[in-house]
This record gives C-alpha cells, structure tokens and sequence, in this order.
C-alpha cells in the first residue's frame, strides 16, 4: 500500500484546542525538567560528564557552525529536527540521536558541540557536563590519506586526529582535566563510517575500499590509547552499521546487483554487510588488545550492527513499518532517495510519521531507531562488556510528547 507522502516545508494541520493545550502542559514540563536535569549532578552518578567524537551520527552542531552562512549543511534546514527540537540543530535527523539519550539516559544534559564555544556565554551553552568534538563528514583517517588515492571528501576536511587536537586544547583550559576526563563517558564515534563510505560512493571497489580497514581501527585505537594516557576511564567504542541496509548504497547498486547479492530476510546487500562486518571484527580485536595493555579502564565495544540490524530483520516488532527500507524524507524511487535531491532539499518529501520509520534522509536514521539503538545498547546486549553492568542505573524513558512546530 503506497505511503502518503507530504511536502516537506508543509506544516502538518494544527491540532484542536484540547490537545493543542495538552500538548503545550507537557512541552512546559518536559522544558522545565531538562531544565532541572542541566543544572544537577548526574542523576545516578555513574559518570559526570561526556566526552564525544565522531561523525554525522554523533555531531549534535559542529558542522553547522563550522561552515559559512551562505554554505550551510542539509541539517541547516527544516525539516531537519522536526520530531523534538521543531527546528534545524545541526544533527542529521529528525531528532535526537544515540548520544542525546545516552546523555539523558545519565541525567546529564544534551551534550553541546566544541566549536563557537567562544561565544557560550551568549549562547547559554556550557561544557561543565560534556563536549562534543564529532563533525559530520569527519574520517578516521587523515584527509590525505584519501586525497592521495583520488578520494574526496565532499563535506570536510576534519578527521579523528583533528578532533582529537581539538580535545587537547579544551582539555588545557580546564583546571583539573585528569579529573575531568576520568569522571567523564568518552563515546569514540561512531567513526570510519565515512573512511568506507566515500571510496565506496566515488566508484572505487569493495577490494580498495576493505584495503583501508586496517589503518582506519588503528587510527581508532592510537586514539584511544591517547585519550587513556591524558586519564580517560570509561571508553564507549561502536562499531559500524549494516550499510547494506542504508537507502543510499541500496539505490547506487540497485542496477549493479542480482537476486544472489540480497539477503531474502531483510532485502539488505550481503557484501556490503559483509564490510561492516569486517570493520568491527578488526576493531574488537584491536580493543581486546588495547585492553590488555590497559587493565583497569573500561573499554566497552558497541554492537552497532547487531542492534540495527534487529530493526531491519523484525521491523513491527519495534513498531516500525515494514517497508523498512525506505527513507522516510527523499525524492522517490523504490527506496526514496535520490542523490540529487536529498532531504532538505527543494522537491524532496516527507514522510508523515517518523516514528514508524528507520532511514530519515536515506544515510541517517529517524529518533525512533536511534531510540532502539541506544536501549539496546544501554539496557540490552549490545556492548561487550554490558553497560548495565558498569552502570546498572542506566534506563531509556519512554517517547516523550512529540509536538511538530515550524
């Protein structure tokens, strides 16, 4: 049955004065008690802050403040942030992403994004109970390590290393950073994502493009082993997702690929997955070996593929839609994307519900699967060892009132 699809800069029709009211009460509260929760120590007292890096999955502004006016990023626009905030924040959704309800899910505050720092004053932002230094776009690798094999990176030129410069200089102005850093949660990543994207995007082969994954965990466990020497504690490690799964290699494939290359249970690309699978089997390893080196700090690798995958193999199970594959805000085709009209872009269209979808724009995911994603990794088995185990207080709330403003 053909989904009904809207404009995207189309408000949705105003709800009636009862639950207009109702929703504005819970909207009140909702403000009042993130409020609240900004102003406290962590609720359970498990970690005081949070440290983030990473790319388009974790970057809560970076790059929408980094680049220029007159050259904003997709997530500059609406609908971008429809389903919480009602406005653009810079994330690459429809709302939160796995670090927003990881952060709630510790009673800290949204961890707010590293650069205009300088204007936090004005902003009302404060780095007292995290910062996040990921930037969408960013790679694991060095931005020459690509151009030098006639890759480009069409969104920046940030890497891990850069972020992690950045770190340095953050941590210098702290007056007891050691401490700081130990109190803190250090999510690392997701990254590499895009070391694979990339290459994968711009035609070269799956050979090539696996050839990298050495160099992209090593970069990921130098850095780690960086951010343990400067006293970091408690590491947070996900691996990558099935990208087999995502709309964007769906529909770049679709007229290269046979019957035999699909998985008959999700409709997912096998080799594809199979890539993701080849990362994080070198990332684990590479953390086990890390972790020797490194008794007493808690490195803890996130099951990223398993806990999305999930989403794709029992869809309704979730209370997702089916037709799991598609993106819920793009421009047609069997999987609703079209490279040429992203989301955000003038003629792409919008799904009315998110919260049944898993794609939001064909790359990223909706608030609803990275709700799931993150329970699963907070309170399910998808990080080795379990979080709960580390941090047995942890809980994912139940969906908060959604109320779409424009």
């Amino acid at each position: 049955m053909k989904k009904k699809m809207a404009m995207c800069h189309s408000p949705p029709k105003p709800p009636s004065s009862e639950m207009a009211f109702a929703q504005t009460i819970i909207l009140l509260f909702l403000t009042t008690l993130s409020a609240w929760a900004a102003g406290t120590e962590s609720t359970f007292g498990c970690y005081e802050s949070i440290i983030s890096f990473g790319d388009s999955i974790a970057d809560t502004g970076n790059l929408l403040r980094l680049k220029p006016a007159n050259n904003q990023p997709k997530s500059a626009r609406l609908p971008y942030g429809r389903t919480f905030f009602h406005h653009p924040t810079g994330r690459f959704s429809d709302g939160r992403l796995i670090i927003d309800f990881i952060a709630e899910s510790l009673g800290l505050p949204l961890v707010q994004p590293y650069l205009g720092g300088a204007d936090a004053a004005l902003t009302g932002r404060s780095f007292d109970k995290g910062v996040n230094f990921a930037l969408a776009g960013a790679t694991a690798l060095d931005i020459s390590f690509f151009e030098e094999r006639g890759i480009y990176n069409p969104m920046t030129n940030v890497s891990l290393g850069t972020q992690l410069r950045w770190f340095k200089q953050f941590l210098a102005t702290i007056p007891e950073g050691r401490n700081f850093l130990q109190r803190s949660l250090i999510l690392m990543g997701e990254i590499g994502g895009n070391d694979y994207n990339y290459p994968l995007e711009q035609g070269k082969s799956l050979q090539v493009t696996q050839s990298f994954g050495t160099a992209v965990v090593d970069s990921i466990g130098s850095t780690i082993q960086e951010l343990i020497k400067l006293g970091a504690k408690t590491i947070l490690v996900p691996g990558n997702f099935p990208i087999g799964c995502i709309p964007v290699f769906l529909t770049q494939f679709e007229k290269f690929s046979s019957k035999k290359d699909y998985d008959s249970t999700t409709g997912c690309i096998n080799w594809l997955n199979k890539l993701s699978i080849y990362h994080n089997e070198l990332l684990q390893k590479e953390l086990t070996r890390v972790q020797k080196l490194h008794p007493h700090v808690h490195i803890i690798y996130a099951d990223y593929y398993n806990a999305t995958l999930r989403l794709y193999l029992s869809p309704t199970q979730f209370g997702l839609s089916k037709d799991s594959l598609r993106a819920c805000c793009g421009a047609g085709g069997p999987y609703n994307f079209n490279d040429l009209v992203r989301c955000g872009s003038p003629g792409a269209t919008c799904c009315n519900d998110p919260s049944i979808f898993t794609s939001w724009d064909g790359l990223h995911f909706t608030e609803a699967a990275y709700r799931l994603i993150a329970q699963g990794l907070l309170q399910g088995p998808y990080t080795t060892p379990r979080f709960k185990d580390i941090c047995p207080s942890v809980t994912i709330s139940s969906p908060a009132a959604q109320v779409y403003e424009y």
